[in-house]
């Protein structure tokens, strides 16, 4: 059974940093793209993020692109975000979610086999 679980969300002021991070209890994880979501208040959730089982394949939503970087160490069985340069818009609750094979799917929640509890990030000045 899979259950992902995020951690490292908070409030931080524009320009900064966050990095938060998916942690898999089951070993397989590592089998499996990864991919972060986002839902703002009032909007639909939005494909962040996505990082292929072999970690070559490494794709990022154009609004994020530059800014965010995604990463995976399968010992840990973990996926991590790193964010910089933070802006308002950026605020959600964070997603991390197993995809249902080694590639990225482009974000189609269709193919999306397990979903975290999400994190908090708040940009606020």
């Amino acid at each position: 059974q899979f259950r992902l679980e995020e951690s490292g969300g908070g409030l931080v002021q524009p320009g900064g940093s966050l990095r938060i991070s998916c942690e898999g209890t089951a070993s397989t994880l590592a089998n499996y793209a990864v991919s972060w979501f986002r839902q703002a208040p009032g909007k639909e959730r939005e494909g962040v993020s996505c990082i292929s089982r072999s970690g070559l394949n490494i794709f990022y939503a154009d609004s994020v692109k530059g800014r965010f970087t995604t990463f995976r160490d399968d010992v840990k069985v973990r996926t991590y975000l790193q964010m910089n340069n933070l802006v308002p818009e950026d605020s959600g609750i964070y997603y991390c979610a197993r995809e249902v094979d080694h590639w990225c799917s482009n974000f189609n929640e269709n193919q999306i086999g397990n979903w975290g509890h999400g994190t908090q990030v708040i940009v606020f000045s």
